[in-house]
């Protein structure tokens, strides 16, 4: 790991870009620990870091302000990494589909997710090496947001996420309804009632595989920009219990 770049946030959150071989990243961390800080991924869209930042750093700061450090990194294929045409060609198929009114299929939904999974979780294993290395900043781990079917392969594979806090807005390979059969950490799982993008009740269905004993869906009415600001401190108080 290698930090390009840092600055100090007016409420005191040092942000700090950084590169893992050709992954670019960013560290948050809080002004001032006693401690050393649990650590939250952040998971995001492949829509670009850039694009991403300022949402990214919003919920940065606010778990910040409970304690947290967090970390992101840029998804294959997109932002400032080399282009990967399967995906765009995947992406553009999705389009198509999506424009057209025509049901999106599960070959263009597998086109787009499993190879993005496969890629992205080994990139994000390396990059929690590195970062817990760091000081200031120790376990627990949680993962939040970001494509919901990363963050699942994450909670089966990686030993160090002790909970996670998913969006229910990105569309499932059926593969991956078995690969949440057997999540069994603490889950908090969000749902816009009225997602234009997103299947309800798939999301549902989805939901009722994942095998956590503990598991909490919180559905708010609204599109998928409309989450309320109050389902922030749900999730706060969410990691907070099972990262403390």
């Amino acid at each position: 790991m290698h930090f390009t770049s840092e600055q100090r946030l007016d409420d005191g959150v040092l942000e700090r870009e950084f590169t893992l071989g050709e992954i670019p990243g960013i560290l948050w961390t809080p002004a001032s620990t006693s401690a050393p800080a649990p650590l939250i991924l952040l998971g995001h869209p492949p829509l670009g870091l850039r694009k991403m930042h300022p949402r990214l750093v919003a919920r940065a700061r606010h778990c910040a302000a409970e304690g947290f450090a967090t970390a992101t990194i840029e998804l294959p294929g997109s932002g400032d990494r080399p282009r990967w045409p399967a995906a765009e060609q995947a992406r553009a198929d999705l389009r198509r589909a999506m424009e057209a009114g025509e049901p999106v299929s599960d070959e263009i939904v597998d086109a787009l997710i499993l190879p993005l999974v496969d890629k992205a979780v080994p990139e994000w294993q390396a990059a929690l090496d590195d970062v817990l290395s760091l000081p200031g900043i120790g376990g627990p781990v949680g993962y939040s947001g970001g494509v919901i079917s990363i963050g699942i392969r994450l909670a089966v594979v990686e030993p160090r996420i002790v909970a996670a806090g998913f969006f229910a807005g990105s569309f499932v390979p059926r593969a991956m309804f078995e690969e949440a059969r057997q999540v069994t950490i603490p889950l908090h799982v969000l749902l816009q009632w009225d997602d234009e993008g997103n299947d309800r009740q798939a999301a549902l269905d989805l939901f009722d595989a994942f095998g956590s004993k503990e598991k909490s869906l919180y559905a708010n009415m609204g599109g998928h920009t409309g989450v309320p600001q109050f389902a922030g401190d749900a999730a706060a108080q969410f990691f907070t219990r099972h990262l403390k």
